[in-house]
């Protein structure tokens, strides 16, 4: 039983990737430095983040998968379970190692397993998209504290620089303590040097603009007259908005 270290990167699991196949040996556990070693094994090799060695590998996946299949890579790799590495590499051994297309091999526990996370992942970004709910600041910057389960930010930029391009705006992920910030030119990754900047989870409301308490106060008003009492199905309303993002939604706070 062996062991693979690397950097915990991407670019550093397709430097894995390289390195399992030049050496022709193939790690059983992959682990970063300061991992607690299991027993019975031994560490084999470290591999060095290589650009070169991992643009090879992706270039290689490029020829023998579908775009879909490869943002499945990425969706699994952005879901930071422990596992998700590990599953990546046997999936990439197994598209290199066949002559044929793997990626509808559904018997094959990993290519299922890949799909499953990939969808949860996929659906994980599609409600970070769906409840985000934009703060002007005093400094003209629409703010958005997000908590998704996933780590699926970097998934979503495409659609708010595509559909909030002429704007000054903030995504910023609560439970893993950083965002980005587009300046209408590029996004760059923030991190909130200020505690006093959020409360709770919320942007601290002296850090808002004057009238943005009064478009919360419209928006509520507005979800409250277009509701039909008679017809609120909570269960539903749980199925299509998950109770865990109510504390982000404005209309949602009483």
């Amino acid at each position: 039983m062996s062991i693979f270290y690397y950097d915990k990167t991407f670019d550093g699991l397709l430097s894995v990737v390289f390195d399992a196949y030049k050496i022709k040996h193939f790690p059983q556990t992959l682990l970063t430095e300061g991992d607690i070693e299991p027993m019975f094994m031994e560490r084999v090799h470290t591999t060095v983040t290589d650009a070169n060695k991992s643009d090879r590998v992706w270039a290689a996946l490029r020829k023998k998968l579908s775009k879909q299949a490869l943002n499945h890579i990425h969706h699994v790799w952005q879901s930071e379970l422990p596992e998700a590495d590990h599953l990546i590499f046997r999936y990439i051994c197994k598209v290199i190692d066949s002559p044929h297309s793997v990626e509808t091999h559904f018997a094959d526990e990993d290519v299922m397993a890949m799909l499953k996370l990939a969808k949860k992942v996929s659906k994980d970004t599609m409600y970070l998209i769906e409840f985000v709910r934009f703060q002007k600041t005093k400094e003209n910057i629409f703010f958005a504290p997000v908590a998704p389960d996933y780590n699926t930010l970097p998934l979503a930029l495409r659609h708010f620089i595509d559909r909030f391009a002429d704007q000054h705006w903030a995504l910023y992920d609560i439970r893993r303590g950083y965002g980005f910030y587009y300046n209408l030119q590029r996004v760059e990754e923030i991190i909130l040097p200020d505690e006093n900047t959020l409360i709770d989870g919320k942007i601290n409301p002296t850090l808002l603009a004057e009238d943005e308490q009064q478009f919360q106060t419209l928006w509520r008003n507005y979800f409250k007259a277009i509701t039909i009492t008679e017809r609120i199905n909570k269960r539903q309303q749980r199925q299509h908005m998950p109770a865990r993002f109510w504390h982000l939604l404005p209309e949602m706070q009483n």
